[in-house]
């Protein structure tokens, strides 16, 4: 592994060397002579690829609307998650940009979302932190393609919570234009004196909802309907029907 100390460094393959990142510093590996790999290998491979570029999506999605600082293991942290959930997006729920803190320590009961895309924050007692006089609770909802992959639709959402006041609750519409899935963050963060605590501790971010995309209704609505037989009526169970009818005649 060596370092690179050139002005303009680069990733990925460059000849018979690989330039990559880590933690924010470039290094250089030389490419293998062989690769050998057998049918767990090779799926093992596809499996981190396609993890890999989901990952990277819902990263670059976010990170124009973030105000936070991730960790610096957020990356694999991500990538494991999507690896973990295999083709069940929704599991990804729950991860967190920031991982020394997470919406938890303001919030005792988490948000749900609503089928109509309404996020919903229960009724709850918040829990008073030295000097925090306030909550900023943002809402990033994104709905993203991962076949394309591209995000069709955006909406944020942005409110102010006195966590010295009783909290009754709140519901944010959430209005996402496009196809694919729907993606929630919920970012918070401690305010102390109108201003965002610096403190990692009071400044959180997590994905707090993955919608998958609807499956269209394939029977049309305009589907003629045929009248019942007459015939032996009162001999048929609530479980016949016309077809089993007729193949029976």
């Amino acid at each position: 592994m060596a370092k690179q100390n050139s002005l303009f460094p680069f990733t990925r393959k460059l000849g018979k060397v690989i330039g990559y990142e880590r933690n924010g510093k470039f290094f250089l590996r030389k490419m293998p002579e062989f690769v050998r790999q057998n049918a767990a290998t090779r799926s093992a491979a596809q499996r981190f690829g396609i993890a890999s570029k989901k990952g990277a999506l819902i990263r670059h999605t976010f990170y124009t609307d973030l105000d936070i600082r991730c960790d610096d293991g957020h990356i694999n942290r991500l990538n494991k998650a999507f690896i973990a959930a295999g083709n069940n997006n929704a599991a990804i729920t729950g991860f967190r940009f920031n991982q020394h803190t997470g919406i938890d320590r303001f919030l005792s009961i988490a948000p749900r979302l609503f089928r109509n895309e309404t996020l919903h924050i229960p009724k709850q007692t918040l829990a008073h932190h030295k000097g925090i006089t306030a909550l900023e609770v943002k809402v990033i909802a994104k709905r993203i393609d991962f076949l394309t992959p591209q995000v069709t639709g955006t909406e944020t959402v942005t409110i102010a919570i006195d966590p010295r006041q009783p909290f009754d609750g709140a519901d944010i519409p959430l209005n996402v234009p496009g196809e694919g899935t729907l993606v929630i963050t919920m970012q918070i963060r401690g305010m102390h004196e109108d201003r965002p605590s610096c403190n990692r501790q009071y400044l959180a971010a997590d994905i707090v909802a993955v919608a998958a995309p609807q499956i269209p209704d394939k029977i049309p609505h305009n589907k003629p309907t045929y009248p019942q037989p007459t015939a032996n009526r009162q001999n048929l169970t609530p479980a016949h029907n016309y077809q089993t009818l007729i193949q029976r005649e």
